[in-house]
């Protein structure tokens, strides 16, 4: 497994993080039970696997918290988030109560990583007034490190995170990032490495490439409105220049890749709900970057691309 430095933390963490949202869940959404998916969970640390990165809404710690107790807990780096209303009065009390119920879920004494959850732009004055009541907990030992995520679907050019940059409050961001969504090249990543902020890349895959049809039904649209070629809504394959002995061997892998190698991006996020698909993700997330030439058409064809492939829904990865 390669690894890397998360932005100013320092924490070594792997290139590959194994994100328990998502439509898996770690299995569990796919009818898998509690004790599969703590396995599934102590597999991805056998290959390699040391982000794990959780929340209480997807209802997986409690199975995180089962596997960390086979697991030295310096082998692992685990991210969890708050969730609240950010415009209550009692936002700060309720961020810290969630802290204290993923600390019990996760049965651990300090969350490496602990997030602001889904802070759209227009919540983002009201989020950050939290932080003094978290860096209470911080210097308690409850937290080592302060991070925050976006909502990709109310967010497609990544204000909140623009926002965030010059309060320098956040030492990690979780933001989206994909094949048909780039524009945090130019909107995200030179703040992010300006300040040294680690970051966590999700929807690198999510439904549009993983459900059939809903790719060519996507650039269908964006061909209507003139934002892509023609020829693309009308091709079965669109994305089939990518799958060649020297280039990657179906989209997944190709999506997994074209994230992964991109300067600015430290921890490519991937779900799984079997072993098999884990194996695989991880795999494709420790290949190499994918030829420079097929890189520069995916930028060609859909770098000036905004808000594809960011709704809410299940997915397979």
């Amino acid at each position: 497994m390669n690894r890397t430095v998360l932005g100013r933390t320092g924490l070594e963490v792997s290139v590959a993080g194994l994100g328990a949202g998502g439509g898996s869940r770690l299995g569990r959404a796919t009818g898998k039970s509690f004790d599969e998916s703590v396995r599934l969970v102590h597999a991805a640390v056998d290959l390699g696997v040391n982000f794990i990165d959780t929340a209480p809404i997807y209802g997986t710690e409690p199975i995180i918290g089962a596997a960390l107790a086979a697991i030295p807990r310096d082998r692992v780096v685990v991210s969890t988030k708050a969730w609240e209303n950010w415009r209550s009065r009692d936002a700060d009390a309720r961020a810290i109560a969630s802290l204290d119920r993923s600390l019990r879920d996760l049965k651990t004494d300090y969350i490496d990583v602990f997030h602001l959850h889904g802070v759209a732009p227009g919540d983002y004055v009201d989020a950050v007034k939290v932080l003094p009541a978290l860096l209470r907990e911080q210097e308690k030992g409850k937290i080592r490190w302060l991070g925050i995520t976006e909502y990709p679907p109310g967010d497609h050019r990544h204000e909140m995170l623009r926002q965030g940059f010059e309060d320098d409050w956040f030492d990690v961001a979780m933001l989206a990032f994909s094949m048909l969504n780039q524009n945090a090249r130019s909107r995200s990543f030179p703040g992010t490495r300006k300040y040294r902020i680690g970051t966590l890349i999700m929807f690198a895959v999510r439904n549009i490439f993983s459900f059939p049809g809903r790719l060519q039904a996507a650039l269908g649209e964006l061909a209507d409105r003139g934002e892509v070629p023609d020829w693309l809504a009308a091709e079965k394959d669109p994305l089939g220049f990518l799958i060649h002995p020297e280039g990657a061997g179906d989209i997944i892998e190709a999506a997994y890749r074209f994230c992964r190698h991109e300067p600015g991006v430290d921890v490519t996020l991937f779900g799984t709900g079997d072993l098999d698909h884990l194996k695989r993700n991880i795999e494709s997330l420790t290949r190499p970057p994918l030829p420079d030439a097929d890189r520069r058409r995916l930028v060609e064809l859909f770098g000036a691309l905004e808000g594809v492939g960011l709704e809410h829904g299940m997915a397979k990865t």
